[in-house]
């Protein structure tokens, strides 16, 4: 009797790269703020360029089999330099971050997109662990980010949005955002009225969090 052995191939894991967006990532980046927010004005060319050549630690990037599907974007500031209430525009400069400060103290996130079909690869949660990371690395004191609430429109003639940040923390209503940073170990400090006025889903509103870097 003749036996044909045959070996049987493990299947591939897909190959996912972690890194810092280089100026050839920018059109794909462009892509992908378009992609994530359709409503809302995307990232222009102008703007990552300003961002990278300012702080290049700072656009950090995920690709997943040679493709971009996730992206966030930080800045160091000061935070004693601002007040607790303010805007997208001031905190970023527009998205220009021309106002970065690397003698700071905090790490402020302004933006994390996630391509919509790759929700199920993790990637946000990659993206914040590199954000931490890199808060770690540059022994910063914390991190801040203003917190999107993107289904508070669905509730915005029952109740305000300081209800429905309750809701959502007593896991009432899920918000995909807010649920998904408090997950990751964010603490709400305050809601912020005015923040994005282009966020017709949050109705400009965003949650200021933190997260406190203990090392």
């Amino acid at each position: 009797l003749n036996f044909c052995i045959m070996k049987i191939r493990k299947p591939r894991k897909p190959k996912i790269f972690q890194r810092n967006a280089l100026p050839n990532d920018f059109p794909e980046i462009i892509k992908l703020s378009k992609r994530c927010f359709p409503d809302m004005p995307a990232w222009t060319m102008d703007m990552l360029e300003s961002q990278h050549s300012i702080f290049p630690e700072g656009l950090q990037i995920i690709e997943y089999e040679g493709e971009i599907v996730g992206s966030a974007t930080s800045l160091i500031i000061n935070m004693d330099d601002y007040d607790e209430i303010h805007t997208f525009a001031e905190i970023c400069d527009n998205g220009y971050i021309t106002n970065h400060d690397p003698e700071g103290d905090t790490l402020y996130g302004i933006e994390v997109m996630v391509h919509p079909d790759y929700q199920g690869l993790k990637i946000g949660r990659r993206l914040y662990d590199m954000r931490r990371q890199l808060c770690v690395d540059l022994n910063l004191k914390e991190i801040l980010i203003g917190g999107r609430l993107p289904n508070y429109h669905k509730y915005a003639d029952e109740f305000g949005p300081k209800a429905y940040v309750k809701r959502v923390i007593e896991k009432k209503i899920k918000d995909p955002v807010l649920t998904f940073q408090l997950s990751q170990g964010f603490q709400i400090r305050r809601i912020i009225k005015d923040y994005l006025p282009a966020d017709r889903e949050s109705e400009g509103h965003a949650v200021l969090l933190e997260w406190n870097n203990i090392d």
